[in-house]
């Protein structure tokens, strides 16, 4: 737990650093004259985003947790936003998820299909998403030599989809070669065996859950879509806030581009690399000092109020679960 807390400190030093960095004194004139009733669109869509994902989620539970209420869901999701934007790489995320369905019932394989699918799902709508930007750099004539930004995400999410259609379609041989790799290493049989069971009941809960009414599944999909397009509207909102102008589907880019980045920083919610990154693709349209506002403001609304926020409902709801499930894991 003091590890975490390091690293969520040192993550909150750089978020702030580099912008400030990057802005100077000028970004202190930039941040006052921000109107405050922009602000308050942007949090009141945050809520919005998760009361999205609130109904998204019982949609995926198809009634496996009980009588899970929107007002429950929504406590859920906070909490586990929290803990993703609070812990390295977002792994706690999935475990406070795990933790809080559990008392509702649900197996942990169960929840771990769950979060899969709603992963997919975020996947397919990134996917969809960069090939929309794609089309748009080609009929704009935009900067050419920029179509890496858009083609390396495409190609690293089309072979992600690919690998887990590829082991999904071939679980059996995908299980005896890990099997074998596992032996190589010495690990003992009846953990082998463990795992294997562990990964069968994702397998058979995955399945499960992919074979919900198709009309279910397309609900997700499009709220899916509502949240993200929400989601990465904040930054697009925040530079008009500042008086400049960017078209929204570069908005939508640096935004993927810089939480990509983020998630290479190993720090939580992807601290010091979404900075740099977004501060680095804004800076040449609108300026240093209102690209450092706008990287600002930005991170403001989609991290620290995510902390903030969720913090308190993340106390309520699964402190306890998490601070267990995280000490067990340590003893492993």
């Amino acid at each position: 737990m003091k590890r975490i807390l390091w690293f969520l400190a040192l993550g909150l030093v750089a978020a702030l650093a580099i912008p400030l960095l990057v802005g100077g004194r000028g970004i202190v004139t930039e941040l006052r004259g921000f109107p405050t009733s922009q602000l308050m669109i942007m949090l009141g869509m945050v809520f919005v985003c998760w009361n999205i994902n609130a109904l998204r989620l019982r949609l995926l539970l198809a009634g496996r947790a009980g009588r899970l209420s929107q007002t429950r869901a929504f406590s859920i999701i906070m909490a586990t936003e929290f803990a993703i934007c609070a812990t390295p790489g977002g792994t706690g995320g999935p475990l406070t998820l795990l933790g809080l369905l559990s008392r509702r019932g649900v197996r942990p394989a169960q929840a771990s299909a769950i979060f899969a699918v709603d992963q997919l799902t975020d996947l397919l709508f990134f996917l969809s998403g960069l090939v929309g930007v794609a089309i748009y750099v080609l009929i704009e004539a935009v900067d050419l030599n920029l179509g890496w930004l858009v083609g390396l995400p495409t190609l690293l999410l089309v072979t992600a989809l690919g690998l887990l259609w590829l082991t999904l379609s071939n679980y059996n041989r995908v299980m005896q070669v890990t099997g074998r790799w596992l032996e190589k290493l010495n690990v003992k049989r009846r953990s082998r065996f463990g795992l294997a069971r562990r990964l069968l009941h994702f397998r058979n809960s995955l399945v499960e859950t992919l074979r919900l009414p198709r009309w279910l599944l397309l609900t997700v999909f499009l709220l899916c879509c509502a949240h993200w397009l929400i989601r990465y509207s904040i930054l697009y909102l925040v530079v008009q806030g500042l008086g400049q102008h960017i078209d929204w589907a570069w908005t939508f880019l640096v935004q993927m581009v810089s939480m990509a980045a983020g998630q290479l920083s190993f720090l939580p919610g992807g601290a010091g690399g979404a900075e740099l990154t977004s501060s680095a693709m804004l800076t040449p349209l609108i300026g240093a000092q209102s690209a450092a506002a706008a990287v600002l403001i930005w991170r403001f609304v989609t991290y620290y109020f995510y902390l903030l926020a969720g913090f308190p409902i993340f106390l309520i709801t699964a402190g306890r679960t998490f601070l267990r499930m995280m000490s067990k894991r340590s003893q492993r």
